[in-house]
């Protein structure tokens, strides 16, 4: 496929009022984090962040493309910040994850819009999977508190609950935003703490409040099409 192919592909399938709230979601953030001041390496953060939950909510391939970018930036801020979790969790298990993800989905792309397939849990898998990212969490807290992580246990679950996240993003499983939605709104805490203790990171707190919104968004979507295929 060629590099003009994959860009058509990667433009199909975009619902009406998606190409008008997606873009003006980054524009947004873009324009809050010049008139605050921000961090640049957050708003980097925060655009490939939100612009790889969109795409990887609309099944694109590219996603991970942004992906790479916002976590190495996003490593970067957890550093500064003291928020080892999370900069572990980017550096030694996002980065190559994105990677592994790429490979993945290619695999299971449709062949007309060139999304991806999606597939879910039954019952059994989904209680392992939640009850052990719970035990890890649990583990994990105890770990970064003797670090000296400035958010310990909510650094923990985020990490944790995020591992799990992204494992049943590979596999295309919608039970996907259930956990990214616990993530997200637990991660707009932990940085909204940041914030208020000294950090110059608001564009993250509004990436993380973004991806909240949208992780809502998606899993209906997601829920639907499952519905319609089911029922096909």
């Amino acid at each position: 496929m060629s590099i003009k192919e994959f860009i058509k592909a990667e433009l199909k399938g975009w619902g009406k009022y998606e190409r008008i709230l997606f873009p003006f979601e980054i524009l947004l953030i873009i324009f809050i984090s010049f008139y605050i001041g921000d961090n640049k390496i957050a708003l980097i953060s925060a655009i490939c962040g939100i612009s790889y939950t969109i795409l990887a909510g609309k099944g694109k391939i590219s996603c991970y493309l942004f992906g790479l970018t916002g976590t190495m930036c996003y490593a970067y801020l957890s550093f500064v910040n003291g928020l080892f979790g999370n900069l572990m969790l980017y550096m030694l298990y996002y980065f190559p994850m994105q990677i592994v993800g790429i490979f993945k989905w290619k695999k299971h792309l449709r062949a007309d819009t060139k999304e991806i397939i999606k597939t879910k849990l039954n019952n059994t898998q989904r209680w392992y999977f939640f009850l052990a990212a719970l035990i890890f969490s649990v583990i994990f807290a105890i770990f970064l508190k003797k670090m000296g992580d400035t958010s310990a246990y909510i650094d923990a679950f985020t990490t944790v609950f995020s591992v799990f996240g992204l494992i049943l993003t590979i596999k295309r499983c919608i039970e996907q935003w259930y956990i990214w939605s616990l993530v997200n709104g637990l991660s707009v805490i932990m940085w909204i703490n940041a914030y208020i203790n000294g950090s110059n990171c608001f564009a993250t707190i509004i990436m993380w409040s973004t991806y909240f919104v949208l992780g809502l968004y998606f899993l209906y979507c997601w829920k639907k099409d499952l519905y319609m295929e089911h029922k096909s």
